[in-house]
């Protein structure tokens, strides 16, 4: 007969599984995750810090627990540092120079009094260095209402120093309230189970990497991860490196998930998910989202994990109490704002191809784009630039030899459209990477797709609206429209015109029950379609492609005369300096949207380099406050599925927006960047244009002989082979 112990934990268990299958989560307790933020905001200031804590508390809520990693003092009082050794974290090395190394056993708290804290992952931004000093745990204890979360790594090193680690941590939770204790010794926290109560706190086994040798079984963390019934006899939970639950293989691709959650649940034991940060790279499958990251620890409708350890906490909670559980079909719209695509979703597929716009309109834009260019033939096409070879294999093939400059275009040399006929262009590769904006920080975009899908022809491209209900329209943007009158004797106005009647009368186009929308930087280019297809304001775009501070009214009334929308820089909102906003000046989008003005702003992507600091690095918190304190009309993405998720935000206008601009003032003087000029005014001899001219009648181009007719592919190395070979020979 089972004893009456074991009875009374298998009904327990069962009724903690009950509670948790009766509620929306799918945690343990059946109560939201938790969040805790490790060593405060540690993803913006020093961990550890002051500032750290205190932004926990700004940015979420006082539910969000505070993480200190527990350190002692030669003199046994207990320090917030993530490290064992100081160097790493503070100037202790400039303060005491003479030690080969810095631990705090080697000093007492008064000695320490003089050093400050600093950044430990050097790609965090520097101008908080040395401004706060070392906290004690009675001092982040005041920071909180919501408890600590003491992590406790090395107790058999102050062990050896003679220090107690465990009666530092039973005199401290007499005193403070500890909600969790955690340590990836065992020896430790069976030393500390029968002095705590688990019911105030509780006993957290942290799990190292998969290889690693915990010290008291001289097993690997790995191999202990199978056999939590063991892990249960002396902690109520495990933290583990969030790859034991979603394994991400070399080419950074999640695998399938584990069983780890849903085994250590049935065992009573809850989950911590660990090593989460915005500015670290994630798996390709997230689109660099990290809230993308983050549901799917915990709305991917088989488990969740009970908690997060984050250096941007605020992420995290906004995910699980804005963004999880929503219906992405059903729910409804709480944010107004129109999403137009950039090049398709350019993130995820290349630039203008049939998977970038079909993903596009599955992730929810409203609006998809086609940046026009012209073939030798006159057949306008969609595709990001001009230049073949940034979209094409063109420079690996015969035609690299059609190579030139037009200063009118781009200051280098480049193989341009207009260069080659439509069929021609067909036998292109696609280049063999996707766009790729943020290659110098070492970001890349989903290589797996890197040759995927097709170019579309205008043509083509105006019947997407029939596959996609949920489209309002397209936009057809037009630039170099004046070179390719003047030099090509192409009018790519008059193609594009050609096209949409072409469309409209086909009985099977229903474009012409969308909005079709026209763009461009140039006013003469607008003008025209204005003369030539009595196209009214509503329908016309003015692009202005240069960051600017502010609008001369006489330039505002100019736009207007022309346009019913325009499009402007992030920057021009939000003006920067080393990732930090300056303080903002005019609100330009007020001053265009009074007007009557449409205001779109581009380009939102999700890559943590392109949000500035003072939006946390997170992409969707930087596009509540264009939409939320800016007002925006519509946002310009090469990432829809982001601010589609936004807008059906559960908790949207609930939370207080970044204090944008302040974050720099809280930097060190001594490290601040000089203020620059500021940004220019549009004049309206900025939009002022001459009207673009007709096209001359032109000798037709003669066709292509056979031998012409398709690129002949030239492997790389024989390219470079023979440009070192005339190299020598010049010399």
């Amino acid at each position: 007969m089972a004893c009456p112990r074991l009875i009374f934990l298998i009904l327990i268990k069962f009724f903690i599984l009950q509670t948790a299958l009766s509620s929306s989560w799918q945690t343990l307790s059946g109560k939201p995750p938790a969040v805790i933020a490790r060593g405060g905001f540690s993803g913006m200031f020093p961990d550890s810090s002051s500032q750290a804590y205190q932004l926990v508390n700004i940015t979420t809520s006082p539910d969000v627990m505070l993480w200190c990693d527990l350190q002692l003092t030669k003199d046994g009082v207990g320090i917030c540092f993530p490290n064992l050794n100081l160097d790493n974290g503070s100037d202790v090395m400039t303060i005491y120079p003479n030690y080969k190394e810095r631990f705090s056993v080697d000093f007492t708290w008064k000695e320490l009094s003089d050093v400050k804290l600093a950044r430990g992952v050097l790609s965090r931004p520097n101008i908080f260095d040395d401004l706060s000093s070392i906290l004690t745990i009675e001092e982040v204890a005041k920071l909180t209402a919501s408890g600590l979360w003491l992590n406790i790594q090395d107790s058999a090193f102050y062990a050896q120093h003679n220090l107690s680690m465990r009666n530092s941590v039973l005199s401290l939770s007499r005193r403070l309230k500890v909600n969790f204790i955690s340590s990836p010794e065992i020896s430790f926290l069976k030393s500390m189970k029968n002095s705590v109560k688990p019911t105030v706190t509780k006993l957290i086994f942290k799990f190292l990497k998969q290889d690693h040798i915990e010290p008291f079984t001289n097993q690997s963390y790995g191999s202990l991860a199978k056999n939590l019934s063991y892990i249960r006899t002396f902690s109520s939970g495990i933290l583990v490196p969030k790859s034991y639950i979603w394994p991400i293989d070399s080419a950074l691709y999640l695998q399938p998930h584990t069983s780890l959650v849903t085994d250590a649940h049935k065992e009573g034991l809850q989950v911590f998910a660990s090593e989460f940060a915005n500015d670290f790279v994630i798996a390709y499958n997230y689109s660099y989202d990290p809230t993308a990251e983050y549901l799917s620890f915990i709305d991917n409708g088989n488990f969740s994990v009970d908690g997060f350890l984050s250096d941007f906490p605020v992420t995290p909670y906004r995910a699980i109490n804005c963004f999880s559980h929503v219906d992405t079909k059903g729910a409804k719209k709480q944010a107004k704002i129109t999403i137009l695509s950039k090049n398709g979703a350019s993130g995820d597929f290349p630039g203008c191809t049939d998977l970038a716009y079909e993903r596009a309109a599955s992730d929810g834009a409203d609006i998809l784009d086609c940046n026009v260019q012209m073939s030798k033939d006159k057949i306008p096409f969609c595709m990001s630039s001009i230049d073949l070879i940034n979209s094409t294999n063109v420079i690996e093939t015969s035609f690299r030899n059609l190579s030139s400059v037009v200063s009118e275009i781009q200051p280098r040399s480049g193989i341009y459209s207009f260069s080659l006929t439509m069929s021609q262009i067909q036998t292109l590769k696609r280049k063999s990477t996707i766009s790729n904006p943020e290659r110098d920080w070492g970001l890349f975009r989903n290589p797996r797709n890197n040759k995927a899908g097709k170019f579309l022809t205008l043509s083509e491209f105006l019947f997407l609206p029939n596959h996609y209900s949920s489209l309002l329209g397209i936009l057809i943007e037009v630039e170099n429209a004046a070179y390719l009158v003047e030099h090509q004797g192409i009018s790519v106005v008059d193609a594009v015109l050609d096209e949409l009647k072409r469309a409209n009368n086909n009985q099977q186009n229903k474009t012409s029950a969308r909005t079709i929308l026209i763009q461009s930087t140039d006013k003469s280019v607008l003008m025209k379609f204005k003369e030539k297809n009595k196209m009214n304001h509503d329908e016309l775009v003015y692009r202005v492609d240069k960051d600017i501070r502010d609008v001369e009214d006489s330039a505002v009334r100019d736009i207007k005369n022309f346009a019913g929308s325009i499009v402007i820089r992030k920057n021009s909102v939000f003006p920067y300096k080393g990732f930090f906003i300056f303080k903002k000046g005019p609100n330009v989008v007020s001053k265009l949207k009074s007007s009557g003005l449409r205001v779109y702003v581009e380009t939102f992507s999700n890559e943590f380099v392109t949000q500035e600091y003072d939006f946390y690095e997170d992409p969707t918190l930087e596009i509540d406050c264009f939409v939320r304190d800016i007002q925006v009309d519509g946002i310009i993405t090469d990432f829809p599925a982001t601010t589609a998720r936004y807008r059906k935000n559960q908790c949207y206008g609930k939370f207080d927006l970044p204090d944008t601009g302040e974050l720099r003032t809280l930097g060190n003087p001594m490290i601040l960047a000089p203020a620059e000029a500021p940004y220019p005014l549009l004049r309206i001899s900025d939009v002022t244009e001459p009207p673009l001219p007709e096209v001359r009648s032109q000798t037709p181009a003669s066709s292509p002989s056979k031998a012409e007719e398709k690129a002949i592919e030239v492997p790389f190395a024989f390219i470079a082979m023979a440009i070192l070979v005339s190299f020598f020979i010049s010399v």
